[in-house]
């Protein structure tokens, strides 16, 4: 029997074992209302399972209606919402795949027009909202200046994400990621260019880490110990005075040795707006996994225009990333899992009713 590559093999964090490698990654889709999504998300989701992943996320669920970015993003604030979670994980499990979820909080990238209606952000008087951040610094020039948060108000938005996580838990997720990346509020308390407090949540590494921290300690009070979490980290800022590879190894180290974090999603940039990133080609992240993997001890994914088989398969077999993120290649083709299985030489575990494909 020819050699298994290790991208279609199963891999196991805590309970929880995916039947192979590949995630779909969390892409917002800005089609809900009031946070509640509806078929759409249902059929999206559905589809990505049934197309042959490992582990299918949901888009970002924010952890109330200021943390969301759109009036149209998903959220997991109330148990209204829970209706839609139950029928996800449902049919996430349906296809054979893991139910995963990311939590979030937009920060001071909340209040902004959908991406196709040009991203603009939307003031207060215009029916937006203020932003909340970790220093009173808009993301780009004529947005709303955000909302510096007390340490009270702090401490409300870290009880957000651990109801968040119950609600997850009570609807049948098996997987949590904690959005901590692209400029939302987690990355923004990271970083030194969005984050320029004098309290213990900014100053050093340690103070600025401190949200994330506490995020993580409420989080895992509501999270079983025998299931895995997961935190998305923007591993560089691409910007003069913010995070390097360095300062992001130095973090995963700290959360090394707490052992609540399961794997981190090596993502990056989105918290200035001029950072400059000098190449953006298949696989320009995968070093900040491959970095993060060997220089913590946790497990890596990787992500960032990773389209061909044979590369997601170099990946994982080389050691550099324990999963492969697929967001672009999934979105065009939902069964690229199983077109990838094909290539390299797998047979494809297609649903029964899909035999007829001929894959």
């Amino acid at each position: 029997m020819p050699h298994t590559p290790l991208l279609f093999q199963p891999i196991s964090f805590r309970s929880v074992t995916a039947r192979n490698r590949i995630v779909v990654s969390p892409m917002c889709q800005y089609s809900a209302s009031d946070g509640l999504g509806d078929d759409w998300h249902i059929q999206h989701l559905g589809a990505r399972a049934m197309g042959g992943a490992g582990i299918v996320f949901t888009e970002a669920a924010h952890v109330s209606a200021v943390g969301r970015i759109t009036h149209h993003c998903l959220g997991l604030w109330n148990e209204e919402h829970q209706g839609l979670a139950r029928r996800l994980v449902a049919i996430i499990e349906r296809g054979g795949a893991v139910p995963g979820i990311q939590l979030a909080h937009a920060g001071r990238k909340a209040s902004v027009k959908r991406p196709w209606e040009g991203g603009a952000p939307i003031a207060p008087e215009q029916g937006g909202w203020v932003p909340l951040a970790p220093s009173p610094i808009p993301m780009v020039a004529g947005a709303t200046d955000p909302h510096m948060l007390s340490a009270g108000e702090i401490g409300e938005i870290v009880g957000q994400f651990a109801a968040s996580a119950r609600l997850a838990r009570e609807a049948g997720f098996r997987v949590i990621e904690l959005h901590a990346a692209h400029g939302y509020l987690g990355h923004s308390f990271l970083s030194p260019i969005s984050n320029r407090r004098n309290d213990g949540y900014g100053g050093d590494a340690s103070g600025r880490s401190r949200f994330l921290m506490e995020t993580l300690d409420a989080v895992r009070g509501e999270w079983p110990d025998d299931l895995p979490l997961w935190v998305r980290l923007s591993c560089t800022d691409w910007a003069a005075g913010g995070l390097t590879i360095e300062d992001t190894v130095a973090l995963c180290r700290r959360m090394a040795a707490r052992g609540d974090v399961d794997l981190i999603d090596c993502s990056s940039g989105g918290v200035a707006a001029d950072q400059k990133i000098p190449s953006l080609h298949p696989g320009y992240q995968v070093p900040f996994a491959e970095a993060v993997k060997h220089g913590s001890g946790i497990a890596t994914g990787a992500v960032g225009l990773i389209t061909e088989p044979t590369h997601a398969a170099e990946i994982v077999a080389n050691d550099r990333a324990d999963v492969v993120l697929v967001a672009r290649a999934v979105l065009a083709d939902p069964a690229w899992p199983l077109r990838a299985a094909k290539a390299l030489g797998v047979k494809p575990e297609l649903p029964s009713q899909y035999l007829r494909a001929g894959l």
